[in-house]
């Protein structure tokens, strides 16, 4: 018995080392069905999708709000495909989803049976007395919705409400009770309509401009994570899901060309590194994609991209070298702060107090370079600002590109203080100490943006999604930096 019992015990053993080696982070391989929650008013190409990826996928369709509810109770399931963007603003609220990928635009009509048999050819029809409608139920679905508070915006839905219109809980089914002839009008998709050759649409001006995005959310708790983002970019893919959406009538989105593992390129200044660094190999192995990062001065990563480098994304130090490729990056997103530091020796032997106490002879104080990066640009103005640019300079004997560099150079003894960054500070408490540079010139804002010519545009915005999230808000204030972001 003993010997038995040592030998399972040595087998969940080897089994759990086994795992440990094989997985990444010790995290299981992805593998199985795909479970997605699809709204049914757009089954048609994400079926098509499903058919042609390569990957078991399990599809549940129904009402958008009736998905939803269910995903939250059960707490299973990998995707969710709701049929207008305001259900994954809810997940979102809700905690239930991450990533969301653009899919497709569809719009609400009025549809009858071919030819029109009835002579419906307004809302105001829908008012008499020998004209059934059908309508998809406000609460469970998108369309419904959408519809509902079109009529009520233009004073009509208490009239089509009194007319107690039979509720149906999908679009789909609006559609069938159409074809089979049991109601005479109902409100659809106009993808619908184009699925449906017994139907034709009915002009109505109530619902002009109302539009439901088509998104693909993944869900917090999906145990393949990668494979969902996988299957929802081929449905988002110009070149794979996209033509099928067209072809059902639907307006695509314009996702990324389709690539197995996508590669993407970001320019981030040298101090974000400690602080951007866990949320992007987090990033890569959900996305099951890679981010080459080039980190350096803003200045030197600026004058590349001016001599013809094309990153994806550009994660600036301070707002000032991001306006210097406006023209890049137009939309960027202030995500953080970081303040300016004297840093010394530990115990401060020299007894610096301030700014002013780096004229003090003999001192030895390096600085960032002004032509190179954003710390010495904003040194710099701090100095002129202060008064203490030509006291201070007959000390500065180094200029570098990034404040790690100034650090090394404390740590060597090279340098009896430097400028730098409150974030170059946290991981030398052990041999520096930080003197605080409390004024409004000594900020630096760090913004982040996406080249909108990029041809992987969509999975670079999601990146910046990870950047705004709870859990890189917690790096960034751990490595010394002040969250500025305001959703």
């Amino acid at each position: 018995m003993k010997t038995w019992l040592a030998f399972l015990a040595s087998l969940v053993a080897f089994s759990w080392l086994a795992w440990k080696l094989l997985s990444p982070s010790g995290v299981p391989e992805e593998g199985g069905a795909i479970m997605v929650y699809c709204a049914a008013g757009i089954r048609p190409p994400v079926e098509a999708g499903a058919r042609s990826l390569g990957h078991p996928v399990e599809l549940t369709y129904g009402g958008s709000q009736t998905l939803l509810a269910t995903a939250e109770v059960s707490r299973k399931g990998d995707l969710y495909i709701p049929a207008d963007e305001s259900y994954l603003q809810l997940a979102r609220a809700k905690g239930l989803v991450v990533e969301t990928v653009p899919l497709a635009r569809m719009r609400p009509v009025l549809a009858v049976r071919k030819g029109n048999p009835k002579g419906i050819h307004s809302v105001l029809d829908l008012s008499r007395a020998d004209v059934q409608v059908s309508f998809p139920s406000a609460d469970a679905t998108a369309s419904g919705k959408l519809v509902k508070a079109a009529l009520e915006r233009a004073g009509r839905w208490t009239d089509l409400d009194g007319r107690k219109p039979v509720s149906k809980p999908t679009v789909n089914d609006v559609a069938n009770d159409l074809k089979l002839g049991v109601v005479d009008a109902g409100f659809v998709w106009d993808a619908t309509v184009r699925q449906y050759p017994e139907l034709e649409a009915v002009a109505a001006p109530e619902l002009e401009g109302v539009t439901a995005s088509i998104s693909a959310g993944v869900l917090k708790w999906s145990a393949r994570p990668a494979a969902a983002l996988r299957f929802a970019r081929w449905l988002a893919s110009p070149d794979r899901g996209g033509p099928e959406f067209a072809k059902g009538g639907y307006e695509t989105s314009g996702g990324d060309a389709w690539e197995e593992q996508p590669t993407i390129l970001m320019f981030g200044g040298a101090m974000l590194r400690p602080a951007i660094e866990p949320t992007i190999r987090a990033f890569e192995r959900r996305e099951g994609c890679q981010v080459t990062r080039v980190y350096n001065g803003c200045g030197i990563l600026v004058g590349q991209m001016r001599t013809g480098a094309r990153p994806d994304l550009y994660f600036a130090c301070d707002q000032s070298f991001m306006a210097e490729v406006k023209d890049r990056f137009p939309a960027p997103r202030d995500v953080s702060v970081n303040q300016l530091v004297i840093l010394v020796k530990k115990g401060n032997p020299h007894g610096i107090a301030s700014l002013k106490d780096l004229a003090k002879p003999g001192l030895r104080v390096g600085i960032g370079n002004e032509k190179q990066c954003a710390l010495g640009v904003i040194t710099q103005e701090t100095l002129v600002q202060t008064k203490l640019r030509e006291p201070v300079e007959k000390n500065i004997v180094t200029r570098l590109p990034t404040g790690d560099l100034l650090v090394n150079q404390m740590r060597a003894g090279a340098l009896d203080a430097v400028v730098a960054y409150l974030s170059n500070a946290t991981g030398s408490a052990d041999a520096l100490d930080a003197i605080r540079v409390d004024l409004p010139c000594a900020m630096a804002t760090q913004p982040v943006g996406v080249d909108p010519q990029s041809p992987r545009r969509q999975i670079a915005l999601r990146l910046v999604d990870a950047f705004l999230s709870e859990e890189s808000k917690a790096t960034f204030t751990s490595e010394g930096f002040r969250w500025k972001l305001e959703r």
